[in-house]
């Protein structure tokens, strides 16, 4: 469909005798914010990591914005604009924040061996505008003050916040938040909630997975539950999560 960002058509996975995804399909409409949900086990991060070009699936197709990246490696597919985030924060912690943020942007100059030194002027100008960029986005998640703090000093709570804002570095269309409320305190939480949705104004696109319903619900257009590596049921928020199946799934048969 022309106003989806995302088609991940019947996504098969497998690990030795275990399918850890059973033609698992999800759709991600353009600035829309699709939640994803269900018991551990059911897929959730496995089918983040076949979509973000960690692990390559055994068959299925995914095509982001009109273009199949199935097979693509992480690095091209992130430069595509489908960007990432993990579980457990991989923020470089012996490096400050600013400079943890600044590795996120995209195509540097600097990065080629000869540029520093025939390019000079060219890579400069583009590091000053990395740096403004950078310190644009902490200002945002409120991290402006920890900027010259070294990233492994920080809160857990702090440290998802620079997970999300690093993500941010590479212009993404379509962000997928790894468990973004996990370690943050309520307080941190409805900040992160609040800063989701000004995302989501600006146009980009994201999938969450949590396990913390009641912020996927806050923040979900639409909701997918999976379970055994398949797509149980999905739709609007308060529709699936009304679904007897997914309170079975949870809970067991008979809940």
């Amino acid at each position: 469909m022309a106003d989806e960002v995302l088609s991940a058509i019947s996504i098969c996975k497998g690990f030795g005798g275990i399918l850890a995804l059973d033609h698992c399909s999800i759709r991600v409409k353009e600035g829309a914010i699709v939640g994803l949900i269900g018991p551990n086990g059911a897929g959730k991060s496995t089918l983040f990591d076949v979509i973000s070009g960690f692990l390559t699936p055994d068959g299925g197709s995914i095509v982001f914005s009109g273009r199949e990246i199935l097979g693509l490696p992480a690095y091209k597919i992130a430069r595509l604009g489908l960007v990432r985030t993990f579980q457990i924060p991989r923020s470089l912690m012996r490096m400050t924040v600013l400079e943890n943020m600044m590795l996120g942007a995209q195509g540097q100059a600097g990065e080629r061996l000869c540029n520093p030194l025939i390019r000079r002027h060219k890579v400069m100008a583009q590091e000053t505008e990395i740096r403004e960029k950078a310190e644009e986005i902490l200002e945002f998640f409120d991290l402006q003050r920890m900027r010259d703090e070294y990233a492994g000093s920080l809160s857990g709570g702090q440290k998802k916040m620079l997970e999300m804002a690093r993500a941010l570095m590479a212009d993404p269309r379509l962000l997928l938040l790894d468990e973004p409320f996990a370690g943050v305190n309520p307080a941190l939480a409805d900040r992160l909630i609040e800063q989701i949705r000004i995302l989501k104004e600006k146009g980009l696109s994201i999938i969450i997975i949590e396990h913390a319903i009641p912020y996927v619900l806050a923040l979900s257009d639409e909701l997918y539950v999976l379970n055994k590596g398949a797509v149980l049921a999905s739709g609007r928020p308060d529709a699936v999560i009304s679904d007897r199946r997914v309170f079975e799934a949870y809970l067991g048969e008979g809940a």
